[in-house]
C-alpha cells in the first residue's frame, strides 16, 4: 500500500497523474459484507440513499451551522458492531459523482465521538467518502453511559471513546469503499478539533498506518490532566470564599489585551504571545466598572482570583501542575456563569470528575477543596493516562509511516488553554528532535477554541495537509482570515511578526 503510494506520489510530482475522480457512473446503493474488526461482531448493515442538494442543520445551544448548497446525492452506510455490551455505529457516505478516491475521518466534540451534522456533509461536497462513529456512546455532554448499573466505570465504552472506535471505522470505511466502488482508497485524512483533535492525535500514536494525513486542531491532549485543570477556577473561587462576577472577569481579559496588545508592534485588539503578557490583575483594582447599568469597584479579592486562573493549578508546594488561562481568553467559559448549562464550571471538566473518578454523578465538583482537587488530578492520571490521555510523545511510527500531521491552536484558547498541547510538542521534540519534517504547530493569535475571536483562523489547513502529503509541498504558512483581516500562521518554533504597514493585510507580518 505505502509502495503504491509512493509511486502514485512520484507521479504526482512529475505531473504525469493528477487525483481523478472516480468512475462517472455510480454504484448503486446497497448494503456491502464487512470484516468484522478483530474483537468485534457486526449487527447489521444498513444503506440509504440521501439525496443531496442543499443541506440544513438544527439548531443547537450556540448557533445553528449554515445550510451546505450543491452537495451531490450520496450513499450512507452505517455499520453497527459489537465488542461485548455495546453497539457502535459506524457510518460511511458514498458520493454518487465526484469522488477524488480520498476518505475522510471526521471527529467529534465533547463526550460526542463523531459527528453527522456539517463537517460530515461539507466532507461529501468536496469529494472525500466521509467516516465517522459513535463509539456506543451518547452525544455532547451527556456521560450517563460512563457507569455500569454496578456503579463501576465502563471500560468497553471508554475504550471506545478514547481510541478504539476511530480506528475501526477507519479500517470498515476503507472495506466499505473497496467493495462500493471496487477500488482501495487512495489516500486517507483525518479532520477534527478539540476531542476530534484529540482522536487525530491518538491515531498518530496508536494507529499510524491509519491516515496519510491527519489535521487535528485545538486537540484535548493530556487528556487525564487539561479535564481537572480546567476546572480549576471554579475550586479556587469556593475555597477562596469570593465569586467574580461575569463583569469583572470581562474587565480583567480586557485590561489584560490592552495592556499586551502593542507588545508586538500594532495594535489590533489581539495579544500575540499570551505567555508573554506580564499583565498584573492588581493594576485592576479600585477601578470602577459597569456591570448590568451598575457600577462596580473592582477588589484586591477579584484580582488574587484572576491572577491565581492565569497562573494555573498548583500543588500543595506552589508548584504548577498545568498551564492556565491565556491572558486575553475569555475567562467566562471556565470561571464564569453560563446560561443553559447544567452547573458551576466547565461541563467537560465537570463530567469527567463526576463520572470516572468520583463515580458520583450530579456532584458538585466546585465543592472539592483545593486537597481534594490535587487528589484528584493525580488520581486522573494514574488511572486513565493509558487509556485516554493521548499523551505519547513517540511518533516514530506514523513518521516512518510517511504520515503528515498538521494542528493549530488558538491563543486565545477559552476551553482548552494552548499551554497543553505546546508542552506536547515540546516532549515530542525532545523525544524525536527536529519534527517539522512531519509534523507542524501552528499558533493563531487571536483565535479562540476551533474558531472565532479577533484573530485569524486559518481559511484551508485541510488543503494544505492534501498538499504536503499528496505533492510534498510543507506548508511553510497556513493562511488565515478573520471577518476584516488577513494574516499567515507560522509553523512553531516562529511565529508571526508584524513588520508594518496596514496590519489587516497579511503581507504585513513575516514568520520569525
Amino acid at each position: 500500500m505505502r509502495l503504491t503510494k509512493l509511486l502514485a506520489t512520484t507521479l504526482l510530482l512529475t505531473g504525469l497523474a493528477p487525483l481523478a475522480p472516480a468512475s462517472a457512473s455510480s454504484p448503486s446503493c446497497a448494503a456491502v459484507p464487512v470484516t468484522a474488526p478483530a474483537g468485534a461482531k457486526i449487527e447489521s448493515v444498513d444503506a440509504v440513499r440521501r439525496p443531496g442538494g442543499t443541506v440544513t442543520f438544527p439548531q443547537t445551544p450556540f448557533s445553528a451551522p449554515p445550510p451546505i448548497h450543491d452537495v451531490p446525492a450520496y450513499c450512507e452506510l452505517t455499520v453497527t458492531l459489537t465488542h461485548q455490551d455495546d453497539h457502535v455505529k459506524v457510518v460511511v457516505a458514498l458520493p454518487e459523482t465526484g469522488w477524488s478516491g480520498r476518505l475522510q475521518g471526521v471527529g467529534g466534540s465533547a463526550y460526542a465521538a463523531g459527528d453527522t451534522g456539517a463537517p460530515f456533509v461539507q466532507a461529501v461536497k468536496d469529494g472525500y467518502t466521509a467516516v465517522t462513529t459513535d463509539a456506543g456512546v451518547l452525544t455532547g455532554l451527556d456521560t450517563s453511559w460512563a457507569l455500569t448499573s454496578a456503579g463501576q466505570v465502563n471500560k468497553t465504552l471508554l475504550t471506545n471513546f478514547a481510541t478504539r472506535s476511530v480506528h475501526e471505522s477507519s479500517v470498515i470505511a476503507k472495506e466499505v469503499v473497496r467493495e462500493h466502488y471496487r477500488r482501495p482508497v487512495s489516500y486517507a485524512y483525518w479532520n477534527g478539533c478539540s476531542t476530534g483533535g484529540r482522536q487525530g492525535y491518538s491515531e498518530a500514536q496508536n494507529f499510524p498506518d491509519d491516515y496519510d494525513g491527519i489535521l487535528a486542531n485545538a486537540p484535548a491532549v493530556n487528556w487525564t490532566q487539561f479535564a481537572v485543570a480546567t476546572l480549576w477556577p471554579q475550586i479556587v473561587q469556593n475555597q477562596d470564599g469570593h465569586v467574580v462576577s461575569n463583569c469583572v472577569l470581562a474587565a480583567f481579559q480586557k485590561a489584560a489585551v490592552e495592556a499586551c496588545d502593542a507588545s508586538d508592534g500594532v495594535r489590533n485588539q489581539i495579544v500575540d504571545r499570551p505567555d508573554r503578557c506580564g499583565y498584573d490583575p492588581r493594576r485592576l483594582v479600585g477601578k470602577v466598572v459597569v456591570c448590568d447599568g451598575e457600577e462596580v469597584t473592582v477588589t484586591t479579592a477579584d484580582a488574587d482570583i484572576m491572577r491565581k486562573i492565569w497562573n494555573g493549578p498548583t500543588d500543595e508546594r506552589g508548584k504548577p501542575l498545568w498551564p492556565g488561562l491565556p491572558k486575553g481568553a475569555d475567562p467566562i467559559w471556565l470561571a464564569g456563569t453560563l446560561p443553559g448549562f447544567p452547573g458551576p464550571g466547565f461541563p467537560v471538566a465537570a463530567a469527567w470528575v463526576q463520572s470516572f473518578l468520583l463515580k458520583q454523578p450530579g456532584f458538585d465538583t466546585s465543592k472539592l477543596t483545593y486537597q481534594q482537587y490535587r487528589d484528584l488530578f493525580r488520581q486522573s492520571v494514574r488511572e486513565y493516562d493509558d487509556v485516554i490521555g493521548t499523551s505519547n510523545p513517540d511518533l516514530s511510527a506514523f513518521r516512518r509511516s510517511g504520515g503528515r500531521l498538521i494542528t493549530f491552536v488558538g491563543s486565545n484558547d477559552q476551553l482548552i488553554p494552548p499551554g497543553g498541547t505546546l508542552k506536547y510538542r515540546e516532549d515530542v521534540e525532545r523525544r524525536m528532535g527536529y519534527v517539522n519534517n512531519f509534523y507542524r504547530l501552528f499558533l493563531a493569535p487571536g483565535v479562540d477554541h476551533c474558531s472565532g475571536g479577533n484573530g485569524a483562523a486559518p481559511v484551508n489547513p485541510l488543503g494544505a495537509l492534501v498538499d504536503w502529503v499528496e505533492r510534498g509541498k510543507a506548508p511553510a504558512v497556513l493562511a488565515g482570515a478573520s471577518a476584516d483581516a488577513t494574516r499567515d500562521l507560522c509553523p512553531l518554533p516562529q511565529y508571526s511578526r508584524y513588520r508594518g504597514g496596514d496590519p489587516k493585510l497579511a503581507s504585513s507580518y513575516r514568520c520569525a
